[in-house]
């Protein structure tokens, strides 16, 4: 029995691939209104992109890692 659409929006939602997107999402634009107050303009979505992914994204990439770890070891 195939998935209604539905269905697959909701197991889209629930996934991990998912919920990383947004989470790493949320933290380049976190980054683009820093960078766009300290510019005095918008700098815009692809140069926050770009810069966060250089500067910023392995750093918080292993310190999801490492939270995810504790999490599941104190669970």
């Amino acid at each position: 029995m195939p998935f209604s659409e539905e269905d697959q929006a909701q197991f889209v939602k629930d996934s991990a691939l998912y919920k990383e997107f947004l989470a790493e999402r949320a933290e380049i634009l976190k980054h683009k209104w820093i960078e766009s107050e300290k510019a005095g303009k918008d700098i815009g979505f692809e140069r926050a992109l770009l810069e966060w992914v250089v500067k910023h994204r392995s750093n918080w990439r292993e310190r999801r890692r490492k939270e995810a770890r504790t999490e599941t070891s104190a669970s």
